[in-house]
């Protein structure tokens, strides 16, 4: 065969069907172990793609927050206690670029849950919020039952990796990860919120994410 023929018919391939599928902008987190799973757009509404479990917990403005009100939202979570001397406060502080980079889009929020929800009432997260400068219509400071809370950080968040999976209420969560939730509730990113470095690229995998869902797949 001339290899101008056989060049042709490499160029139709790759054009059609031999084209290799788009992958998506950044990993399907499914399991603990945080391995990425790299795939292709059309494949993310997968039933089999693991998603955040609903949950119904309220802010610190009293406020009721739910899954559903996240819906089509892309949002950052992570754990904290408001008298954590120490890796909750340099959380906070290193989320506050997220708060400023977004603070003017309302498909971008950060929801903070509280490990000690038996010392985190509505009114101490109100404080808290206000000392952090914290703004309550972007940045959710969310309380609610210990075993809510619990199961919902270890089996939907995974915020404990494998070790923390199988754990209950009656041992104590502390964790530095941040979790990044696009806005069909899947887990698209993990970071290290006392490292400010982490919380860049974690601004940089939401403006990927916000790229991707203009896609409409």
């Amino acid at each position: 065969m001339p290899k101008s023929i056989i060049f042709i018919t490499i160029t139709l391939c790759y054009l059609t069907a031999c084209q290799k599928p788009t992958l998506s902008t950044l990993p399907v987190y499914n399991e603990p172990n945080f391995n990425p799973l790299w795939l292709p757009t059309s494949a993310l509404n997968s039933d089999t793609i693991h998603r955040i479990a609903p949950f119904v917990l309220r802010d610190q403005l009293g406020d009721t927050l739910s899954n559903q009100d996240l819906d089509g939202k892309i949002y950052v979570a992570n754990f904290f206690f408001s008298v954590c001397p120490s890796i909750c406060p340099k959380m906070t502080n290193n989320l506050q670029l997220i708060q400023e980079s977004f603070a003017d889009d309302p498909g971008v929020k950060l929801l903070s849950h509280t490990v000690m929800p038996w010392v985190d009432s509505v009114a101490q997260l109100r404080d808290y919020g206000e000392r952090m400068h914290i703004n309550p219509k972007q940045w959710h400071l969310l309380t609610g039952s210990r075993a809510e809370i619990y199961q919902l950080a270890r089996q939907s968040y995974f915020a404990e990796e494998e070790i923390g999976y199988n754990r209950d209420s009656t041992e104590f969560l502390h964790t530095e990860h941040v979790l990044l939730v696009d806005g069909k509730r899947r887990l698209r990113g993990i970071y290290n919120g006392t490292l400010p470095l982490d919380m860049e690229r974690l601004r940089d995998d939401i403006w990927a994410l916000k790229e991707e869902s203009s896609r409409r797949f």
